[in-house]
């Protein structure tokens, strides 16, 4: 029995260290994983710790840390996530994260991960795990890191998918994978909607390649990441919202084409604006007035009721400055003053040879004023006659209908802008639109400038549009700054929901833009239409064969005015003889 009492008494000595050992264990491991949090928090700053599973290691080594605390037990959140970006998330085990929720999933996407795994948990099925879930900035801590100071760092692009790091060494732990893609494919889409998008045949390769400011920034990203483009174009009869479709359900990447802030779709699938542009309407440039009607253009009501006042306060001037007297002032006098006529229309008149000071100092205002209007109505005329100025322009939605212009619209958009409720498009009658079911014969007509319509554009593809009509003799259409459905329109590109170097496409734009390489893009993109023979180096205006500047009947009018003036003069000059008559007689 002596022998079974000493046992016994050995068995509960060994009990009672265990407990010890153990503490000591995870005093030490808590130890080792706060400085290696206060590392990561003085590499990279944050200010929230997330942490996903029940009690574990984590919880403990967080009270030692002055950052606010998360604790997410049951391995998801009920609600989007509201916390400030600088968040770093624990995981008690790799099965511990179950978020689903969406926006929680995409605003947590790039955060750093630290996940702690047992000796069964092999790193690089843990790695792989959180790839499928497009998790990237992952590192992970055996239950043994106390003494192996091993950290794992999950890497996408290598074999193993995972690196060894030493916790003591100075060796970056998360770093940016995409940086180099190893020429891994990034899934795109092109529209073909020139000058974004243009399929061209490299003459020294033979690959197809795209040029326009879309393709080019999708390029370049490509050629920054190391990456190759898997390309897909837009079959001509489908509609170019199957891009928005296709990166809706996560089937590409990237799409070569435009994202607008008018499409009621989530933003998760659209970029940083790429640009800020216009939507306004390109109208019809009204034709040159004919040649006899410059010069009513010329008489404005205004002005001529200027000269009519000053004709007869030149008048009264001229009729009271002779004898310094008002006897021979009379209506007659006033309207029919021979030398105020005369001399405001630039013609000689009689000057008396004794006249005072009153007097000149009127003659000097009156041969004045003649020259300013002479001088004023020869430029007019001449100017005028050189190049005629247009009829009415459209000021209002309400004028289409009033100058018979038809607007064409796609069925697409007019679409979009009724489910906007748009105010403008509103004001528009249905009877002065004119909506076309093939976008494609939409873009076909626009771009060979059909007089029979106008239509709706965006100011960056006007800008090419400009160019063109600067080889025209006579432009054909202008863009109305007063007629605009929006003036403020984001444009941005498709891009996949959870796609991991979203932050780096973004980027990527702001800088194209500051750089200056968008805009040279879009001021080149006409040339660069020609150079693929997408538009066509020739007038489409089909200008008129000269005619002779003046004919007969572009001053017919004014012969009218001429006779119609003759003839007031002879009937005036009929009744003066014929009331001189009736006077005499009367007399006698």
């Amino acid at each position: 029995m002596t022998w079974l009492v000493i046992l016994l008494l050995c068995l509960g000595r060994t009990r009672a260290q265990f407990p010890g050992i153990s503490n000591q264990s995870e005093s030490k491991l808590e130890e080792v994983l706060l400085k290696l949090l206060l590392s990561l928090q003085e590499d990279d700053y944050f200010d929230t710790l997330l942490i996903y599973g029940r009690d574990c290691i984590f919880h403990s080594v967080t009270k030692y840390l002055e950052v606010s605390t998360v604790l997410v037990s049951n391995g998801s959140t009920i609600y989007d996530w509201d916390f400030g970006s600088l968040t770093m998330i624990l995981s008690c085990d790799p099965e511990a994260d179950q978020e689903y929720t969406p926006r929680t999933l995409m605003k947590l996407q790039r955060n750093r991960r630290l996940i702690y795994i047992t000796k069964d948990n092999q790193p690089k099925s843990v790695c792989s795990s959180y790839f499928q879930r497009e998790q990237y900035n992952i590192a992970l801590v055996r239950e043994d890191f106390q003494n192996s100071q091993v950290i794992y760092a999950c890497r996408f692009f290598q074999d193993p998918n995972f690196a060894r790091i030493n916790s003591s060494k100075s060796h970056p732990i998360y770093i940016e994978i995409f940086q180099n893609m190893n020429k891994r494919p990034i899934k795109t889409m092109a529209d073909l909607l020139a000058p974004r998008s243009m399929l061209y045949v490299d003459k020294n390769t033979g690959e197809s390649k795209l040029m326009g400011y879309v393709a080019n920034l999708i390029s370049n990203f490509a050629q920054r990441l190391n990456a190759t483009l898997q390309l897909e174009v837009l079959k001509n009869e489908t509609n170019f919202h199957r891009i928005l479709e296709k990166v809706l359900s996560d089937q590409l990447d990237l799409g070569i084409t435009m994202h607008t802030s008018l499409h009621k779709t989530p933003l998760d699938t659209a970029s940083y604006p790429f640009m800020v542009t216009t939507y306004c309407l390109m109208l019809q440039i009204p034709a040159k007035l004919p040649f006899n009607e410059v010069y009513e253009m010329i008489v404005d009501p205004l002005v001529l009721t200027i000269i009519l006042l000053l004709f007869c306060i030149l008048s009264v001037l001229l009729i009271y400055g002779r004898n310094r007297s008002w006897q021979d002032l009379s209506l007659a006098n006033v309207l029919l003053n021979d030398v105020s006529l005369r001399g405001l229309l630039g013609q000689s008149f009689p000057f008396p040879l004794n006249s005072n000071r009153h007097l000149k100092l009127v003659f000097i205002i009156l041969c004045f004023a003649s020259v300013l209007m002479t001088t004023m109505y020869d430029a007019y005329l001449q100017s005028f006659f050189t190049n005629p100025p247009s009829g009415p322009h459209v000021h209002t939605y309400k004028d289409l209908g009033r100058f018979n212009q038809k607007l064409a619209i796609t069925a697409i958009e007019v679409q979009i802008l009724k489910n906007l409720n748009n105010s403008h498009f509103n004001e528009v009658k249905q009877d002065d639109l004119a909506v076309f079911d093939d976008w494609q014969e939409f873009i076909r007509l626009r771009n060979n400038f059909n007089l029979n319509y106008s239509f709706i554009v965006t100011g960056d593809r006007w800008t090419s549009y400009a160019e063109q009509q600067k080889i025209f003799k006579k432009p054909l259409f202008y863009l109305s700054n007063d007629l605009c459905f929006t003036r403020m329109l984001f444009l941005s590109i498709p891009v996949r929901r959870y796609l991991p170097y979203r932050h780096l496409f973004e980027d990527h734009i702001l800088r194209q833009n500051e750089f200056g390489l968008v805009r040279y893009w879009r001021a080149h993109s006409f040339f660069d239409m020609v150079r693929l023979g997408i538009t066509p180096l020739e007038d489409l205006s089909h200008p008129k064969p000269s005619e002779k500047s003046i004919i007969m009947e572009d001053v017919s009018r004014i012969l009218l005015f001429y006779l119609a003036g003759m003839v007031m003069s002879i009937f005036c000059f009929l009744l003066e003889l014929a009331v001189a008559k009736w006077s005499r007689e009367k007399g006698m």
